[in-house]
């Protein structure tokens, strides 16, 4: 009894390695979600930072805009103003000019009525002139034939003679006054005729005047009115400012605040991502604690697979480095080349061409021993994967997330998986990860890789990725 129980003690503490095992992996898988999750909240964070950065930075430039608009308004505010004052007084200057320019007018035209009066007045003296001449004319002729008369009479007409002398005497006078009275009235006709154009001039004139002073009223009337609007809004303008002002003030310690939450949120992130990451660690070296104790039975093919796989690619090394295929310094060239126009970007080294002749029937065969397994490459121990499966090495297209997918070749993946595959020395490595497929897709898988050495010299490891 004692023998069956003995029997049965390895078997119960297989089954519980395994379990342990089981359960490690598992561990495994949740540890690296959960530090992806936190990958995703520390880069949103850093976004947000980024954001209230530039949102901090916007609304100090809003600040200082909205200052320098105050000052330009309260400028403009201000030269409105007198502009406005100085409206006023213009528009009160044209009034008062207009006015006196209608008492102009009037006086004008009151004056061109009295000169048609003076001139009627004149045509009546001259008329009354033309009279006075015929009169004289009648008179002379009768004193000479009184004269006449009288020489006929003899002595008895001497009297009469006289008088008739006296008479003709004095209508010669009068005729000639009549004549230089009628040369005065042409004269004074003239000067009246000349007036009263030119008060027709000044008439046309004062009109003139008066119609573009109320004109200029009108325009300096519509200047007040915009000038009075412009002076209206700019104080709208101010108090909108003011307002502006006073709420970006109130809004600066908000961002503040803000931003210094999210800063400590991102230092409580980033404290809790170091923490996780020594989690991952832990968990790793469980699983590989309870694998090499033989636990979870179901990896050791590929373990047993990897390692013989990564030790084939280094003799495949060795012997490219016996029949000179390529020399030692290629084979372990760390000069990474980018090729032109590629996103993501690819790199070559010396030795790329050489491993993409090698390795591919290896790779390739690895695909095959079970459906779990997602692809496998060499990489070395700078995470350089020069050559991959075919379905991971179509040529580029212009779409980097479809890239991301399907170019993943002549690539250099160092992350946290990447690095420790290509630098672990340990007989082997099973690691589990987040695996990006680009446009925001994860795939959780396990990582099993083995270092490949060539003439003893640690060249890099070879990686297997498998679903669970």
């Amino acid at each position: 009894m004692l023998q069956k129980q003995d029997t049965q003690a390895p078997s119960v503490a297989d089954a519980n390695l395994n379990d342990l095992a089981e359960i490690s992996s598992q561990l495994g898988f949740e540890i690296v979600d959960i530090a992806g999750f936190l990958d995703t909240i520390e880069s949103k964070s850093k976004t947000q930072l980024e954001d209230l950065d530039q949102l901090d930075r916007g609304a100090e430039r809003v600040v200082r805009s909205n200052a320098q608009v105050m000052e330009t308004v309260g400028a403009v505010s201000l030269s409105t103003q007198k502009t406005l004052e100085s409206a006023r007084e213009s528009v009160a200057l044209v009034r008062e000019s207009s006015g006196r320019s209608q008492e102009v007018a009037e006086w004008v035209q009151d004056l061109n009525s009295r000169t048609e009066d003076v001139s009627n007045t004149v045509d009546a003296m001259r008329k009354d002139n033309e009279i006075i001449t015929s009169i004289a004319a009648q008179v002379n002729i009768l004193a000479i034939n009184a004269k006449i008369e009288a020489g006929r009479a003899g002595d008895a007409g001497r009297g009469f003679a006289v008088v008739a002398e006296a008479i003709n005497d004095l209508s010669k006078r009068t005729q000639r006054a009549a004549r230089e009275i009628s040369t005065n009235i042409e004269t004074l006709y003239s000067w009246i005729r000349t007036l009263d154009e030119e008060t027709e001039t000044m008439s046309q004139s004062a009109k003139q005047i008066l119609d573009r002073a109320r004109d200029t009223d009108a325009s300096l009337a519509g200047i007040e009115k915009d000038a009075q609007n412009v002076n209206s809004e700019t104080g709208r303008i101010l108090t909108d400012a003011t307002t502006v002002r006073d709420a970006m003030e109130a809004c600066f310690p908000n961002i503040n605040r803000i931003k210094h939450s999210v800063q400590d949120t991102t230092a409580d992130i980033q404290k809790t991502h170091h923490r996780v990451e020594n989690l991952i660690l832990s968990s790793e070296r469980l699983v590989q604690g309870t694998v090499a104790l033989g636990g979870q039975s179901g990896d050791k093919m590929f373990i047993a697979f990897v390692t013989d796989m990564a030790a084939q690619i280094g003799r495949l090394f060795e012997e490219g480095l016996t029949s000179s295929r390529i020399s030692q310094a290629d084979l372990f060239d760390r000069t990474y080349v980018p090729i032109p126009n590629t996103n993501p970007t690819q790199v070559m080294t010396r030795f790329t061409k050489f491993t993409d002749s090698v390795l591919p029937p290896l790779l390739e065969a690895a695909l095959d021993l079970d459906p779990r397994v997602v692809f496998s490459a060499a990489v070395d121990v700078n995470g350089y994967l020069p050559t991959h499966n075919k379905k991971f090495s179509k040529p580029q297209s212009a779409d980097p997330d479809w890239n991301m997918a399907n170019c993943r070749n002549r690539r250099i993946f160092d992350d946290r998986v990447g690095l420790k595959a290509g630098r672990n020395t340990g007989p082997f490595l099973m690691q589990v990860y987040r695996r990006d497929m680009g446009g925001g897709d994860f795939v959780m898988m396990k990582d099993l890789s083995a270092p490949i050495t060539v003439g003893g010299r640690h060249w890099g490891g070879l990686r297997m990725a498998f679903t669970t």
